[in-house]
């Protein structure tokens, strides 16, 4: 078994160990800018003892962009971001930047433009029209990343972590579901891989000799029609050859299945109250248990489908899912993977990483009711534990969160 606290490389990338703080979205930037508040959270997790933190989401160009709380990663940022990088390695962390583009999800305000996609149509989740990608603007869009990374050397990050998962537009591409093209870059798996292809023979380009570059890459779509194991390991096959360090297992599609992504309950009350469009507040109270069914959560929820693409690849991977204590860390390690990502609970635990080393078998304190999904949304991620005076409301329904997981227990 490989031990956790070890030296583990990514590409030309050495972590201190085998610990990563996943891509989960902050929503801690403003205008698309770097916050102190950003900040000072990753460097609560490099000064925890993890290997490696990530920034998410940063958009590649102005029509990436979901929420002005994303960073647009671009020239202009990368001295703010460079004080950030610089305060991680100070703490002996290394620094990754999640790269991508939101495809469909999101709204002409904040891209600047009618949403793109794979193909055109509406989307629901944002609710928008969406305008499919013409063959000739797709290259460019390719270079967007390649762009990306350069501005990530610059600001001083190790790597980066491209999305290619979750509905985002590499995923819109890969995905049968949102994919209905009729010319090369639809149809046949091949020909849907073609745009990711492109994306990838640019980033890697960029990233040259001394960044590491990890893809998050979907195991499945989490829905009927969309994209299940066996082409999902042809995406992973198709990664491996492009000359991806790493990938992150993933799965689920933020329009379509959220849930299947986070797992466990969207507290819907939680998530209105801080929505300032009163349309959308009482919208989504009305119907949002329909748009956004709960899936059980429930320890390493990723990993039986991970062992399936560990048999596959022989490329590092990267597990991610439900890693909430030293005993489900040791276990991930065990089945042959190379590092583990958390999200919660290194918001619930900032130095969850320094506790396992030092207690042993230590459970981080999250309880998965996902309060800080709900509320990332409109306020920054936050911990409901971390909070005082929180309305009645939402402490009812943290309240009966917990109840209906302990019954199910």
């Amino acid at each position: 078994m490989m031990d956790i606290f070890t030296p583990g490389h990514i590409g030309p990338v050495t972590l201190r160990n085998r610990t990563i703080r996943s891509a989960a979205f902050e929503g801690m930037g403003k205008d698309n800018n770097p916050t102190p508040m950003l900040r000072d959270y990753h460097l609560s997790v490099a000064k925890g003892g993890v290997g490696m933190t990530t920034l998410a989401y940063a958009g590649i160009c102005r029509s990436a962009l979901s929420f002005k709380t994303q960073l647009w990663l671009r020239p202009e940022i990368v001295t703010p971001l460079r004080e950030i990088t610089d305060g991680i390695h100070s703490h002996g962390a290394k620094a990754s930047i999640q790269i991508g583009h939101c495809g469909n999800m999101t709204h002409r305000s904040t891209a600047g433009a009618t949403p793109v996609g794979a193909s055109s149509g509406f989307n629901l989740y944002s609710p928008t029209i969406v305008r499919g990608l013409r063959k000739d603007e797709l290259k460019d869009m390719a270079r967007c990343f390649g762009d990306a990374v350069r501005t990530a050397r610059d600001a001083g990050f190790d790597c980066v972590e491209v999305h290619a998962g979750h509905g985002y537009l590499i995923s819109q591409f890969l995905s049968p579901y949102t994919n209905r093209r009729k010319d090369e870059y639809g149809g046949t798996l091949r020909q849907r891989m073609r745009f990711m292809q492109e994306c990838m023979e640019e980033v890697m380009k960029a990233a040259g000799s001394d960044m590491g570059v990890i893809v998050k890459t979907n195991m499945r779509d989490g829905f009927k029609r969309g994209l299940e194991i066996d082409e999902c390991i042809e995406v992973a096959r198709e990664l491996q050859n492009l000359g991806a360090h790493a990938l992150v297992l993933s799965g689920g599609f933020v329009s379509k299945a959220p849930m299947y992504v986070m797992r466990g309950e969207m507290p819907i009350y939680s998530m209105t109250h801080y929505m300032p469009q009163l349309w959308l507040k009482y919208g989504v109270r009305l119907f949002g248990k329909y748009m956004i069914p709960k899936a059980p959560f429930r320890e390493l929820f990723f990993l039986e489908d991970a062992k399936l693409f560990r048999k596959e690849l022989s490329m590092p991977l990267i597990y991610v899912g439900g890693v909430v204590s030293r005993e489900g860390a040791d276990k991930v390690m065990d089945e042959g993977f190379d590092f583990i990502q958390m999200g919660r609970a290194l918001l619930n635990e900032p130095d969850f990483v320094n506790r396992m080393k030092q207690e042993g078998n230590h459970r981080c304190g999250c309880d998965h009711v996902n309060y800080c999904i709900a509320r990332m949304y409109s306020k920054e991620m936050a911990c409901h534990k971390h909070l005082d005076n929180l309305p009645p409301a939402i402490l009812k329904e943290i309240a009966d969160i917990r109840r209906r997981d302990g019954e199910k227990d």
